[in-house]
């Protein structure tokens, strides 16, 4: 197969979808690989490194998309790239698309076969292509919470962890998944006053007895997530409904009576956000204010840490790339329902239940979709 590699032009992407080691990978199993130029630059491999390791480096994007049976990217197309797709064309990549209708009705029109990161499955229920980007978000977003506390950058000039002699910051983490789990961890790493909310008594029980007494943990319900919005300095929005809509947990009444200068930080986003007030920002004006509370929602978190970022995903996606390069979409979406579960556009269709439900659009099964 040949497997196509544009660069990222998000604004602020840096991240790639194959670094020359994946890449090398990849020949060594006999397949093709086309880059374009200066895709790697971002994280400091140039083009002679993707030359090194097998692939034919190209001038534009246009060419990779031309040429390749798969594009393997990191964000979601934009509209000149989604132009450039067509019929029977793998996308491998993060989509996100309960979201982003325009998006999805693009994909739809190109007729070409989107595998979504954020929706394959492993045995356990667990979402492997997505974790590692979680696990980066969840501890950026302590760290980008924290400096956004300090006066200069619109916040109550709160340190998080306080000093002998003045308290800590109070840091609300609505969320106790993988994001959850680890913006929890870099929050009493800095020594703040941390609680997570979340409505699995069984996620509720794993923390408590991993972190004890460090970590304060509650049960969400409204009145929960209400009050203690209401104390927090720092909000942290890490809630997942897999391949869903984020629902808005915090409303924009529980914003208005925050302290002046709080911060939320919303790695719900790219799923449309879980506060009320939330909108998507970029690394570029990554924040805004409302009701005097800083609202951080980058949709590309984890693309501010491009070279972590691209190596962690690169571990997690390669496996699933040969998958589908050695046996071909169908074959390897047939064969392995994990894989499957990633199936969010076939031929025009939508095969990914809970986007559909979302955007109010036609459900196609996915096995009905490839059969």
């Amino acid at each position: 197969m040949r497997v196509g590699v544009p660069k990222e032009i998000k604004s602020q992407e840096y991240r790639v979808g194959l670094v020359p080691g994946s890449v090398r990978e990849l020949v060594h199993h006999g397949h093709d690989i086309v880059v374009e130029t200066a895709a790697g630059s971002g994280i400091g491999f140039d083009d002679g490194a993707y030359r090194s390791a097998g692939a034919t480096v190209v001038d534009t994007a246009a060419e990779v998309f031309a040429s390749a049976d798969m594009i393997v990217k990191v964000k979601e197309p934009q509209p000149e790239e989604i132009a450039m797709l067509r019929r029977g064309q793998i996308l491998f990549t993060y989509l996100h698309l309960a979201a982003d209708r325009a998006l999805t009705e693009g994909l739809m029109a190109s007729g070409c076969v989107g595998i979504a990161y954020e929706t394959v499955t492993n045995r356990f229920g667990h979402l492997p292509l997505l974790a590692p980007m979680s696990e980066v978000a969840g501890r950026m977003a302590i760290q980008v919470g924290a400096h956004n506390l300090e006066k200069e950058q619109g916040g109550a000039g709160v340190l998080l962890g306080g000093v002998p002699g003045v308290t800590a910051a109070r840091v609300l983490i609505i969320g106790g998944g993988v994001s959850g789990i680890n913006a929890a961890r870099m929050a009493m790493g800095m020594e703040a006053k941390v609680t997570v909310l979340d409505r699995s008594l069984d996620r509720l029980a794993e923390l408590d007895m991993r972190f004890g007494g460090q970590l304060n943990t509650l049960y969400s319900t409204v009145d929960s997530i209400e009050s203690h919005v209401m104390e927090a300095d720092l909000v942290v929005g890490a809630v997942l409904v897999p391949g869903a809509a984020a629902p808005k947990l915090v409303t924009e009444d529980m914003v208005r009576a925050m302290q002046p200068g709080s911060v939320l930080v919303d790695i719900a986003i790219d799923q449309g956000g879980c506060f009320a007030t939330s909108r998507p920002t970029s690394h570029d004006a990554p924040t805004f204010k409302m009701h005097d509370v800083v609202h951080y929602c980058v949709t590309n978190m984890p693309g501010a840490v491009a070279r972590t970022s691209t190596f962690a995903l690169n571990n997690a996606t390669l496996p699933f790339a040969l998958a589908i390069a050695e046996q071909g979409y169908r074959k390897a979406l047939q064969s392995d329902e994990h894989l499957r579960n990633g199936l969010n556009i076939h031929d025009g269709a939508v095969t990914y239940d809970a986007v559909a439900r979302d955007l109010g659009l036609d459900f196609v099964d996915a096995e009905s979709a490839l059969a």
